[in-house]
């Protein structure tokens, strides 16, 4: 169960976004914003899980309601998923939340900073995350350590340049597993339109535990209101 919450978490990294562009040409847009609340937009994304034999392939697009939800004092935008459930973003200053729920038993929720978009390149910060586990007796802590790698580049995603793009890599490092634990996940975050891009690559082989996370998520279009 312990490794389980793990990979759920590490998962719920990759699906922080709310973005979207239209056609093959470089979008334009006067908002410096990394997140775009307007309801009605959406945002088309293309998945390919290749983290068993036989690569997975699925899509699915985000939409932006006219909700908001206050959560920890903080104001959350609301997001439906086309697949079911809803996704929250917050923006407070420079600083990009995502209010989560890992479905384990009972439920885990998480409030993530997953972007700060005033920091330079180089720059780093960490969250510790206190996470409650069925049949364990305490806390499990894993530490998400985030970096700016990249700022103000161009990227191409599906035939669309997108400039102004900030390059985050994340890892994952949890006390309770002393080796055999590897993390590389990137997400590409260009104005207006947010996640652009991400990759998920996970390894897990300690003790009888063996587990592989490789999923890469693509902006494939958008209609932004």
């Amino acid at each position: 169960m312990k490794t389980k919450l793990i990979i759920l978490f590490a998962v719920t990294l990759s699906f922080s976004a709310c973005s979207k562009k239209d056609n093959s040409t470089t979008p334009t847009t006067n908002n410096s914003s990394y997140l775009n609340t307007t309801a009605g937009s959406t945002w088309s994304y293309h998945e390919v899980d290749s983290s068993g034999a036989t690569p997975k392939n699925s899509d699915y697009t985000v939409t932006s309601t006219s909700q908001d939800s206050t959560i920890n004092g903080r104001k959350y935008h609301v997001y439906n998923y086309s697949y079911g459930g809803n996704n929250y973003l917050a923006l407070s200053g420079n600083d990009y939340y995502q209010y989560d729920s890992i479905p384990v038993s009972g439920g885990v929720n998480v409030e993530r900073l997953y972007l700060k978009d005033n920091l330079a390149a180089g720059a780093s910060w960490t969250q510790d995350f206190n996470l409650t586990i069925p049949n364990i007796p305490f806390p499990v802590t894993l530490t998400a350590t985030n970096k700016i790698v990249e700022k103000g580049i161009s990227r191409t995603v599906n035939g669309v340049n997108y400039s102004n793009v900030i390059h985050v890599s994340t890892s994952l490092s949890s006390a309770l597993i002393s080796s055999g634990f590897t993390s590389a996940i990137d997400t590409y975050y260009a104005p207006n339109y947010g996640l652009i891009e991400s990759s998920t690559l996970i390894q897990l082989s300690y003790l009888t535990l063996s587990e592989n996370i490789n999923i890469k998520t693509q902006l494939m279009s958008a209609s932004l209101k």
